[in-house]
């Protein structure tokens, strides 16, 4: 498919599950509304989708044979590939934290209404599109104790000239931090300027999609970027400009 075509189609969503009977249904549901949904019951049969289509989200399921859920997302995170919502039936708090700090956009506990897992792709989605056609913004790069982040193509590179890949939590999060430098934001502030005020998005998200991006500017950095107040919130203490 040409890139002219490809930017009309429908997004392409993977459904990874090996209960054959709830993988056609949440197919079939996300069919009817809109998107072209295709389905595996594995690891090796999720490879040879993505190697055939352009995927733009991957609904995982935790529980696989063979390779797990979990090792899947963090192959697939680390790796900069598609959006991923996991699925599981383990509905625990410890178990959302897992998923997503291995970088998953979202998490979902098992079972799910059709409905609310629709809204979740839509606003993952949404979120990913938001990224790669970010609004107007003073500077296409900003630059921060020696790091460059190229907004247009959401490409943060260290200072010694290494790339550091980004998930679209981190880059909406670092991409706030930027726009107020020497600020103390509050989690409730961060989650309005960098997903919106999304009502599915809870807190101890915001903690983990930090973790990781303190993770990343520190192996990098002397000093830690990013520095957490106690019952306030969170500073960004770096001096930023903009080219």
């Amino acid at each position: 498919m040409t890139p002219a075509a490809n930017a009309f189609a429908a997004p392409q969503i993977l459904v990874v599950d090996d209960d054959v009977a709830l993988r056609g249904a949440i197919a079939d549901y996300l069919s009817q509304h809109g998107y072209e949904v295709i389905q595996a019951g594995d690891a090796t049969a999720m490879e040879r989708a993505l190697a055939v289509a352009s995927i733009d989200l991957i609904v995982l399921d935790l529980m696989l044979p063979g390779e797990d859920g979990l090792s899947i997302c963090r192959r697939i995170a680390d790796g900069g590939g598609p959006a991923i919502i996991m699925l599981s039936a383990m509905g625990e708090e410890i178990d959302r934290i897992l998923g997503l700090e291995l970088g998953a956009d979202d998490y979902l506990a098992k079972p799910c209404s059709p409905r609310e897992l629709l809204a979740r792709v839509r606003a993952v989605l949404r979120r990913r599109e938001e990224v790669r056609t970010p609004g107007p913004v003073k500077g296409k790069a900003c630059h921060f104790l020696g790091f460059t982040l190229d907004q247009v193509r959401r490409q943060l590179r260290a200072p010694n000239g290494v790339s550091i890949l980004l998930t679209a939590g981190e880059f909406s999060l670092l991409s706030v931090f930027l726009d107020h430098p020497q600020r103390i934001l509050s989690r409730d502030e961060l989650i309005e300027r960098a997903r919106g005020g999304e009502a599915d998005v809870f807190d101890r998200a915001i903690d983990v999609q930090i973790s990781r991006l303190r993770r990343k500017l520190h192996d990098c950095a002397p000093d830690e970027v990013i520095k957490t107040y106690r019952g306030a919130g969170y500073l960004f203490d770096a001096k930023v400009t903009r080219s």
